[in-house]
């Protein structure tokens, strides 16, 4: 296997909804909601950094298409790790979380690390960090 991953694709329980939070709540672009034509084919993906793809599909679909049982909801299975270039930048990113219907779990602060972070939980209860770190630098 190579180090690599191409898209992450996050299960969700309204496709409609999922896409209104990403698209015009967190502002990532999208072609919109694709393959409504086949059974559990609902998908909309959203183009990130380097070819990199975040994908919603309603979380029934996926089960059906993975062969899995539906389980509940687990925010505490991973996070999603937005970096960013500044302390404002995660304050803003913050912001426009919580304004596009994300609860704030974990308001932005300094890290014990020397860092500045915040966790978001989204309209599906995916854990999302928002982080500055002075050690790295994020390309746009």
């Amino acid at each position: 296997m190579k180090p690599r991953i191409t898209v992450l694709t996050l299960g969700v329980d309204n496709l409609e909804r999922s896409l209104e939070f990403y698209k015009n709540g967190l502002h990532l672009p999208t072609e919109g909601i694709l393959g409504q034509k086949f059974e559990n084919g609902a998908v909309a993906f959203f183009d990130l950094q380097n070819g990199f793809k975040l994908a919603i599909w309603e979380r029934k679909s996926l089960a059906a298409e993975a062969n899995v049982p539906l389980s509940p909801r687990s925010p505490t299975e991973f996070t999603i790790g937005h970096n960013v270039s500044s302390k404002a930048e995660v304050d803003q990113v913050m912001l426009e979380a919580e304004t596009a219907g994300a609860k704030i779990t974990d308001p932005a602060k300094d890290t014990f690390w020397g860092g500045y972070s915040g966790h978001f939980l989204d309209l599906d209860g995916h854990l999302w960090e928002v982080v500055w770190n002075p050690e790295w630098v994020v390309e746009d």
